[in-house]
């Protein structure tokens, strides 16, 4: 089954009255379990793939499926439920929520979707063990470290259990080493879980540990790799 599948997506921005074509005619699948990264320069398109695989932005035109649906066909509520039961998201800048400990932050999404409060601190529990936070389920984000709050980001994303995560340049404000252990830690994830993680990314490290590489420059598809 394919997580994400897109057909001849194209994605346009108007910007200063010019319009900037950011993604081009582009086709991709993305099968259940891989661990794949989406490579290019800035302004590549990379980013804009994986907003729009996260339904975070619609196309302009084409199609593009997310766990089988045709998102084009669902209302802004059902894109929203599906964002939420399906889809964990991973951002370069943490986006953690400053006033809430590292548990609280980790439950938000069980939060949002209704999950009983002892279980979602049960599974809350869990998911931090899982990334190596065990005694620092009370700490807020500024006393932890860049890779303790990335660790949390993906406690947070892992919590619900999706079909797919899609991590934004996850390694871009960390250092070579912590990188490294964060990108283990995301590999034997989906090896155990069998979770499908997508990277955007420049990071020739992140290109290492991914399975497939595609490679995009001006909003096309250029190449392929598999391992």
């Amino acid at each position: 089954m394919n997580v994400v599948e897109t057909s001849n997506v194209v994605k346009d921005y108007g910007l200063d009255g010019t319009t900037v074509h950011a993604l081009r005619g582009v086709n991709l699948a993305f099968a259940a379990g891989e661990f794949s990264a989406v490579a290019g320069p800035s302004g590549s398109g990379k980013s804009t793939f994986l907003h729009l695989a996260g339904c975070l932005d619609t196309v302009t035109s084409g199609n593009i499926a997310v766990a089988g649906k045709d998102v084009s066909l669902l209302s802004k509520k059902e894109l929203a439920l599906l964002r939420r039961n399906s889809i964990g998201f991973i951002f370069q800048a943490y986006n953690l929520i400053p006033v809430l400990s590292c548990i609280e932050n980790v439950s938000f999404p069980l939060t949002l979707l209704g999950v009983d409060k002892n279980e979602a601190r049960e599974r809350s529990l869990k998911a931090l063990a899982e990334v190596g936070l065990q005694g620092m389920e009370n700490r807020r984000p500024k006393e932890m470290s860049g890779g303790q709050q990335q660790r949390v980001a993906i406690a947070r994303a892992l919590v619900k259990a999706p079909a797919l995560i899609l991590a934004d340049e996850p390694t871009a404000n960390l250092d070579s080493k912590t990188g490294r252990e964060i990108l283990e830690l995301m590999l034997r994830l989906n090896k155990s879980a069998g979770t499908t993680f997508i990277f955007s990314t420049h990071d020739t490290m992140v290109m290492e540990f991914a399975r497939r590489i595609v490679h995009i420059r001006d909003g096309q598809v250029e190449r392929e790799e598999r391992k």
